[in-house]
């Protein structure tokens, strides 16, 4: 596993990435604006001993760099004035800036950090199809959903790969695809030993799957953004590469900011084509974040 990092990163950033993902991230949370005023939560956390920095790009997100008592037990969190959200968790959502009267499709929403998210740029309006396929992921994304303030989702129980069927013509869709986690190991040590090479073609292989089934339902002119948090390629270039082969009327877009580094151009053998340089990627020793993929893509 660690072998590919090596590889795809070069010997000294990969050292670098395996020491940064021994050390624990500063927290950061979303603020809800579809509740309260982003400074005038400040303050009241502020007052309570929270100290916040704003996040660049995110003018709703804040570093908490001192805690006072937990984050998921205060008030202003139960009351649903944020949501405690990785930053690079709250780029996919920007970068598809979904407008109000849209019709928006979030693939995988369980538990729902991305999907109210979704709710929020849209100021509650339009239409937001929030989809999962496991059942016991429901509960959690329906109590998000109501913590939130959240008035604009339908909420279906259903396997995003059969998108299809549903006749829903989106113009925007989200497709945060279940992964490996192989960007998650500064949260989750135990990723370290839990995954194989195996694990990781099983995952490419649904996110294909997952990815094909998203563009099939996009409006002329809708865009798609494709997320992982995942830095391996084979969960990310590799399956845009695959989903996209011989489809003409879809192309890779450029972000409205530069929140990473550039999408890899060729691995192990393998040159990637339609623009995959514009996808990003974010790493934990060079980005203070969770290992991230995103790439935004148009139907013509």
């Amino acid at each position: 596993m660690v072998e590919r990092y090596f590889h795809f990163l070069g010997e000294q950033q990969a050292k670098e990435l395996l020491i940064a993902n021994e050390k624990p991230l500063t927290p950061t949370i979303r603020v809800n604006t579809l509740k309260i005023d982003k400074d005038l939560l400040r303050v009241r956390l502020k007052n309570k001993g929270y100290d916040l920095e704003s996040i660049e790009n995110v003018p709703y997100g804040y570093k908490v760099l001192n805690i006072a008592s937990n984050l998921g037990s205060s008030h202003e969190y139960l009351q649903g004035y944020y949501y405690i959200q990785n930053y690079a968790s709250m780029l996919p959502a920007i970068v598809l800036n979904p407008n109000p009267g849209d019709t928006v499709i979030d693939m995988c929403a369980a538990p729902g950090s991305k999907a109210t998210q979704l709710a929020q740029i849209m100021g509650n309006e339009g239409i937001l199809h929030l989809i999962d396929r496991n059942q016991n992921r429901i509960p959690a994304l329906r109590t998000n959903i109501d913590r939130m303030g959240v008035l604009n989702s339908i909420i279906l129980n259903y396997d995003s790969k059969n998108l299809s069927k549903l006749n829903i013509k989106a113009d925007k869709i989200l497709l945060d695809a279940p992964c490996t986690g192989e960007g998650l190991i500064n949260q989750d040590p135990s990723r370290k030993k839990s995954k194989s090479l195996s694990d990781i073609s099983k995952m490419s292989k649904i996110q294909v799957e997952l990815l094909k089934s998203g563009l099939s339902s996009l409006k002329s002119g809708g865009t798609l953004v494709y997320s992982t948090c995942s830095i391996g390629p084979e969960e990310n270039e590799v399956v845009v590469d695959k989903a996209l082969k011989d489809k003409e009327n879809f192309e890779i877009l450029k972000m409205p900011y530069q929140f990473g580094v550039n999408g890899l151009l060729e691995y192990n053998g393998k040159t990637f084509t339609r623009n995959i340089v514009n996808a990003q990627r974010l790493y934990p020793h060079l980005h203070e974040t969770i290992g991230f993929f995103m790439c935004l893509i148009v139907k013509k």
